[in-house]
């Protein structure tokens, strides 16, 4: 099949070199791909040498303390995906080794179709076609298809368009193929039409809507949410709690979280925004400094100021240690 034949010679010669390409570790591939969900290989490369150098194996992994991992996950955001590494990694260490079937690796917690397929192809070959974001773009443009992505019907009819396009011997390079393909060449902005392989049969630059594919649903607005943060300061300590399931930042530390600001705090900064997926922070950050030990609220504790570093904490709570 053309597209097939063109995505692989474009590959073997466009390909990105990185370092988990360079081993069928399912450790490493799996580690890679967790890594890169929500985040740009960029960013993303840094933390995946930081965490194959701290944690080589996966039974390292699965012994090391929730904190740490959450620590050295810091900034990456999306703080579940490190939760439920972690998770997994124990996983894999009861189950005597990691799955080697779609099945097994998909029963991983934080693992779905795509990174299953993503895992299995490269580190074990097996044959199944991966389908995110950069894959839509490709098809939705090559074919002309117009059916809006995040909907059901768009995930069956591109992963099935996707899945008889793969050629079973070369799953691994097909499927990496077709992710940098979107990434560098069939971009969202820009795309590289002139000099693309795929022009020539192109439906969209055929028929002039390449901006307008793929067609995609409403996204939901923003919530906007305030905080109140309140950085206590006495003899060298400051007051710090633990965020319980169920929210933003499960398991990060957080300063004092309050409606109402003691007397004598001074303001550092107001109306400060930070912004998530689906909502937008404003918060107020106030430092106070008691002349004496106030008494916390249940669920905090008194920590060394120089040991700060040690505790995992949300991102917004790192830029506003930067406005001290």
């Amino acid at each position: 099949m053309v597209f097939t034949e063109t995505i692989l010679r474009w590959y073997a010669e466009n390909g990105r070199d990185l370092p988990w390409r360079r081993t069928r570790d399912p450790y490493a591939v799996w580690l890679s791909e967790i890594i890169l969900q929500q985040t740009r290989v960029a960013q993303g490369w840094a933390y995946w040498e930081r965490f194959m150098e701290r944690f080589p194996t996966v039974g390292s992994l699965a012994a090391a303390p929730e904190d740490e991992v959450l620590r050295l996950w810091q900034g990456l955001g999306y703080y579940s995906r490190a939760r439920n590494l972690h998770a997994a990694a124990k996983q894999i260490v009861s189950m005597g080794g990691f799955p080697s079937t779609l099945e097994g690796i998909r029963s991983l917690k934080g693992v779905g179709d795509y990174t299953a397929a993503a895992i299995g192809s490269i580190a074990f070959g097996l044959p199944a076609a991966v389908v995110d974001g950069n894959v839509y773009r490709v098809l939705a443009r090559y074919f002309g298809i117009a059916t809006p992505v995040g909907s059901t019907a768009a995930k069956k009819e591109f992963t099935a368009l996707a899945q008889r396009l793969l050629p079973p011997e070369a799953p691994a390079a097909f499927n990496q193929g077709m992710m940098d393909f979107g990434a560098t060449c069939c971009t969202p902005v820009n795309p590289a039409c002139l000099t693309c392989p795929l022009q020539p049969s192109c439906q969209a630059f055929r028929d002039g809507r390449v901006e307008l594919l793929p067609v995609k649903q409403e996204t939901r607005k923003p919530v906007e949410r305030h905080l109140t943060y309140v950085y206590v300061r006495f003899q060298g300590q400051t007051a710090l709690h633990r965020r319980g399931p169920g929210d933003i930042w499960q398991g990060l530390w957080e300063p004092l979280l309050t409606e109402d600001v003691p007397a004598g705090a001074k303001p550092v900064v107001k109306g400060f925004k930070h912004q998530l997926t689906h909502r937008t922070l404003l918060t107020d950050f106030y430092l106070w400094e008691p002349a004496v030990r106030p008494d916390l609220p249940d669920g905090y504790r008194w920590i060394e100021e120089a040991e700060l570093d040690t505790y995992a904490k949300p991102r917004l709570f790192e830029l506003l240690l930067g406005k001290l």
